[in-house]
């Protein structure tokens, strides 16, 4: 048999190191070293992602190894970089269903991911916080969202979700929280009204308007046109999330 090249060995090598369960060790190498390497990716691999989706972890169980081994075998990374391959198992996650086709994965799994990865993602965060400006001025001025504050909606209530409580169906009203990182970079969860969420929403939505301006038209969408109760309390909204650094003006 003529001599592969080293491309064609590093290739079946690392079809191997992917899916030992398919794919033969190079024959030019040892099988019991290639083994080694291929326990050493594995588990290399578990260990670096695990750590950021510890309630998943439990639930799965032995369903964990399959889950990690099936990311391993199926997907494709867009980074290279270590601190980004659990934003990429997310990924993996919600972008491709034909791969978990053959599992009885929760139905929560998808979100429950994602809400473990954001803690992570935010004390990761390279983003500035808000130069929020004065309070006096939230009516008077464009507002925007801090990039160190997520507002996040998910069908499951994730924040509940542990080995003692699995849900199988979703409830019929979302669970709307905020996400947001302090000075000292401790990661702070709480629950949003679908007022507050869909205000934050369309400050996002609608960079170039005032805060009166999108306190009035919050109050169109919700069939309170007029109403001086409504415009007080979201005003008195925009100035609590203002206090907590979420929302600034756009100066």
């Amino acid at each position: 048999m003529a001599k592969r090249s080293l491309h064609q060995q590093q290739n079946s090598m690392g079809l191997y190191l992917r899916d030992p369960d398919h794919c033969a060790p190079p024959p030019e190498m040892d099988p019991a070293r290639a083994q080694v390497y291929r326990d050493l990716v594995f588990a290399n691999l578990s260990s670096l992602i695990s750590g950021t989706f510890p309630v998943l972890v439990k639930i799965l169980g032995d369903q964990w190894r399959a889950l990690v081994r099936i990311f391993l075998r199926d997907y494709r990374a867009h980074t290279p970089k270590f601190g980004e391959i659990a934003q990429e198992f997310v990924e993996f996650l919600a972008s491709e269903p034909e791969a978990l086709a053959s599992g009885a994965w929760p139905p929560f799994m998808v979100e429950l991911a994602h809400y473990e990865w954001v803690e992570m993602a935010l004390q990761q965060s390279e983003a500035e916080p808000l130069s929020s400006g004065d309070s006096e001025s939230l009516l008077d001025r464009p507002l925007q969202v801090s990039p160190l504050a997520w507002p996040l909606a998910y069908a499951w209530p994730v924040q509940r979700v542990g080995p003692d409580f699995q849900p199988d169906v979703a409830p019929d009203q979302p669970t709307l929280l905020l996400v947001r990182r302090d000075p000292d970079f401790s990661v702070k969860f709480s629950g949003l009204s679908p007022l507050a969420f869909r205000l934050l929403q369309r400050i996002e939505e609608f960079p170039g308007l005032t805060g009166r301006a999108q306190l009035l038209a919050l109050a169109d969408e919700a069939g309170m046109t007029g109403s001086s109760e409504f415009f007080d309390n979201g005003l008195a909204l925009l100035q609590q999330l203002h206090e907590q650094s979420v929302v600034g003006v756009n100066l």
